[in-house]
């Protein structure tokens, strides 16, 4: 959340700043801080002002602190506050910035096959990421061929879904991943896969999963959500 978005936003809503710090159980000259970046906004504040705006996840807080201590389930019922469908069922887990959540995935060594079918919904759905810190963050962990096999997915979700602007705009990104491409073989967060798995994914894998030097059969045409 960027200080000009916090300015935007507010001015959008129609608030003036005393108006919004009131709302916002801050004051005003601490609010004129935060909207020139002088102070940063804490996760808690952010859910404010995401709501006050009525802004998207996207305009939640970013860190990647915590990400190593998700599991499956924790990020499951985070796609699940994200509107994801395959996991309706799942209630009350806080919303979390979306390029939070898919970088916590791709960057775990195992993860349930459930949960990675749902990553290139994420990324159709929400294809205004804050990319820059994504990509960044993705670079420092080696795991940008995930990120843009993920991502090549959800462009051909978008396009499947008549989605233009989304598609375009992932199209973009996948060019900026593919400049960054590693050449070591990775799988798509499935370390514990066997020999044998291996060598009959080397065989068998989706020409886009080659291309990124993944071990994975993982298809758009499947995904139940792109039909």
């Amino acid at each position: 959340m960027r200080p000009e978005h916090l300015r935007s936003a507010r001015r959008t809503a129609g608030l003036t700043q005393q108006q919004a710090a009131d709302r916002l159980g801050v004051s005003q000259p601490y609010l004129a801080l935060l909207e020139r970046g002088r102070r940063p906004v804490t996760p808690p504040l952010g859910s404010k002002f995401v709501k006050l705006y009525r802004l998207g996840p996207t305009a939640l807080p970013l860190g990647s602190g915590s990400i190593d201590k998700w599991h499956s389930s924790f990020a499951a019922a985070a796609l699940a506050s994200l509107g994801y469908p395959g996991f309706r069922q799942l209630r009350g887990a806080r919303r979390k910035n979306p390029a939070v959540v898919l970088l916590a995935a791709i960057a775990a060594s195992e993860v349930e096959v459930r949960v990675i079918e749902a990553l290139p919904w994420l990324v159709a759905e929400y294809s205004d990421l804050d990319w820059e810190w994504l990509i960044r963050e993705a670079k420092l962990r080696d795991v940008q061929n995930r990120l843009g096999f993920v991502v090549t997915l959800a462009r051909q979700v978008a396009e499947k879904r008549g989605d233009a602007s989304a598609a375009s705009r992932l199209r973009e990104i996948v060019e900026v991943l593919d400049r960054a491409r590693l050449v070591r073989e990775d799988t798509l967060c499935q370390a514990s896969l066997s020999v044998a798995e291996r060598r009959w994914l080397r065989r068998t894998r989706p020409v886009e999963a080659r291309h990124w030097n993944l071990l994975t059969d993982l298809n758009a045409q499947f995904l139940p959500y792109a039909a």
